[in-house]
């Protein structure tokens, strides 16, 4: 089996645009958030322990981000009933878009060959993509980890950790 890594993107690309569906079923567009920061995070599944731990830290740290002019996004190959689900239980009050096909993901490089126990199978690789107000990639960080990032992205973005 040859190994398949995805075009992984880098600061100064231009970020894919998508338009992907939200967990309460409305289009949600990159070109929605133009003239604004956006975090676009990558998770493998919606309300298993990583991801909800991730989930629930950018949901205590939404504040932070929006007093910084800085938008969140949520993209997983989970359908939108399973999104909403997600959002309701955890209280989640960013927008959770549903890449069912993992379109986007590939074009963020999100999604590739992952081991897990030894097992090789494609799949979304955890990944946060920063794209600033011009529709650049400002910073790519590929394989983070679910705890604890959303504290090293603050301090990555130079925000304060009140």
């Amino acid at each position: 089996m040859t190994e398949t890594h995805p075009a992984r993107l880098s600061p100064g690309d231009t970020a894919p645009a998508f338009t992907l569906t939200n967990q309460q079923g409305e289009e949600v567009s990159l070109a929605d958030y133009a003239g604004q920061r956006v975090i676009v995070y990558f998770y493998p599944a919606a309300s298993t322990p990583g991801c909800t731990k991730q989930a629930c830290d950018f949901r205590d740290n939404i504040a932070a981000f929006a007093s910084e002019g800085i938008a969140v996004l949520g993209v997983s190959p989970d359908g939108q009933k399973k999104l909403a689900n997600f959002a309701e239980k955890e209280q989640l009050t960013f927008p959770l878009l549903s890449d069912a096909d993992h379109a986007v993901s590939e074009q963020y490089g999100a999604w590739g060959e992952k081991k897990n126990y030894g097992r090789v199978y494609e799949g979304l690789i955890r990944s946060t993509i920063v794209v600033d107000a011009s529709g650049t990639v400002e910073l790519a960080q590929y394989n983070v980890k679910a705890t604890g990032h959303v504290a090293k992205l603050r301090r990555d973005l130079g925000l304060s950790s009140d």
